[in-house]
C-alpha cells in the first residue's frame, strides 16, 4: 500500500514537472509573439533581450495542484482556499504587470486583498513558536502575519534578478520544507512544497543560465505568496515554526531586507528597479549567473538544510540557530557590499 502511494506521488510530481516545462515553452512562444521582452539596461543583470512572464505556467500548475489536493482530501479546504484564492490574485496582477507596467498602488491593492483573503481562511495567527516557548501575540499576530505575507510576496520578486536564482531557491526550500512538514505529520502541506519544487524544476529547464525566458512578476509573486502562506500554516498547525523558514529562505530574506533598509535610509526609492542586492553585486564583481545558481544549491544543501533540520529537532535550540543564520547572512551581505564598494573605488582611482 505504501509503495503504491509513493509511486503515485512520484508520477504526479513528474507530471507536474512536465506540464510546467511544456507550459513555460508555450508561454515563451507567446511572449516572443507579443513582444513581452526585457530589454537590457543599466538596472538589469542580463545582456541579451529575453522574454518574460515564464512563471505563468508554473503558477497555473501550482494553483491547479492545490485545488486537486483539496478535492482528494489531502489538503484542508481552508488552507487550499488561502493558497489558491490568494495565489490567483497575485498571479493575475503579476501577469498584467508583465504585459504592461502598472501603478504600484494597483499591485499593492491586489497583494493586500490576497493577504487578507489568506489570513481569513487560515483564521489569523495568534502565537509564534520560539522553540523554548510559544509566545502569545493575540491580534498583533495577525497584523504581523499580514506584514509578513506582503513582504515575502514582494521580496521574492526583488530577488528574481539573475538566471535560475529564484527557481533554485524555490526548489531547495520546497524540497526541504516538504520533508520537514512530512516528518511532522503534515502530508498535505508537504505535498504543496513538493509541487512547488517540481513545477519550478520544469520552469528551470528554460531559465537555467543563459535563460531563454524570465519568471516575471506572475511567477515570483505566486512563489513568494505561497511560501508566506505555508509559513503561517506551519505556525497554525504547530508543525513547522516560522523560524525554520527564516533559515530555509535566509538568502532571500536577508539580502532583500537589508538592501531595502539601506536604500530607504539613503533616501532612495526602495521600490524602484536597481542592482544593489548582494547577489547582484556578486555578478558585478565577476561571478557568472551559472556560478551564482550553483552556489545557491551548495549553500542550501550543505548548510541551510542541515541547520533547518537541526533547529526543528533541537526544540530549545531553534531560536539560537535561527539567530545565528540571521547574523551569518547579515555579515555576508555586509562583506559583499563592502567588497563591491572597494572594487568601484579601486576602478575610480585606476582611471
Amino acid at each position: 500500500m505504501l509503495s503504491s502511494q509513493i509511486i503515485f506521488i512520484a508520477f504526479a510530481l513528474v507530471l507536474i514537472f512536465s506540464l510546467s516545462a511544456v507550459m513555460t515553452g508555450l508561454v515563451r512562444r507567446y511572449s516572443l509573439r507579443h513582444s513581452l521582452i526585457d530589454i537590457p539596461n543599466e538596472r538589469n543583470s542580463h545582456v541579451v533581450p529575453t522574454p518574460r512572464g515564464g512563471g505563468l505556467g508554473l503558477s497555473v500548475v501550482v494553483i491547479l495542484a492545490v485545488v486537486f489536493l483539496a478535492l482528494v482530501g489531502a489538503l484542508t479546504i481552508d488552507t487550499a482556499m488561502a493558497l489558491a484564492g490568494g495565489g490567483l490574485m497575485v498571479s493575475a496582477i503579476g501577469w498584467i504587470d508583465d504585459h504592461k507596467d502598472i501603478a504600484a498602488s494597483w499591485r499593492a491593492l491586489a497583494q493586500i486583498a490576497a493577504a487578507c483573503w489568506a489570513l481569513f481562511w487560515l483564521g489569523g495567527v495568534d502565537s509564534i513558536d520560539l522553540g523554548v516557548t510559544r509566545l502569545s501575540l493575540g491580534w498583533l499576530g495577525t497584523v504581523l502575519g499580514f506584514v509578513g505575507l506582503m513582504w515575502i510576496t514582494n521580496l521574492y520578486n526583488f530577488m528574481d534578478g539573475t538566471d535560475g536564482f529564484a527557481a533554485i531557491q524555490c526548489i531547495c526550500a520546497g524540497i526541504m520544507g516538504g520533508l520537514l512538514f512530512y516528518m511532522q505529520g503534515e502530508a498535505g502541506l508537504a505535498m504543496v512544497c513538493f509541487v512547488m519544487a517540481s513545477a519550478s524544476s520544469g520552469f528551470l529547464i528554460w531559465n537555467w543560465p543563459p535563460a531563454k525566458i524570465f519568471m516575471g512578476d506572475v511567477g515570483s509573486y505566486l512563489i513568494g505568496f505561497t511560501f508566506g502562506v505555508l509559513v503561517l500554516a506551519g505556525e497554525r498547525t504547530g508543525s513547522t515554526p516560522a523560524l525554520i523558514w527564516s533559515i530555509l529562505l535566509a538568502i532571500f530574506v536577508w539580502d532583500a531586507t537589508l538592501t531595502l533598509l539601506r536604500r530607504a535610509a539613503l533616501g532612495e526609492k526602495w521600490y524602484a528597479a536597481h542592482r544593489s542586492h548582494a547577489y547582484q553585486r556578486l555578478v558585478q564583481l565577476g561571478v557568472s549567473h551559472r556560478q551564482l545558481a550553483i552556489g545557491m544549491v551548495l549553500v542550501n544543501v550543505f548548510l541551510l538544510w542541515p541547520l533547518a533540520y537541526l533547529a526543528l529537532q533541537s526544540g530549545g535550540g531553534l531560536i539560537v540557530i535561527a539567530g545565528s543564520v540571521c547574523v551569518g547572512a547579515g555579515s555576508l551581505w555586509f562583506v559583499i557590499q563592502r567588497r563591491y564598494r572597494h572594487s568601484v573605488a579601486g576602478e575610480g582611482l585606476g582611471s
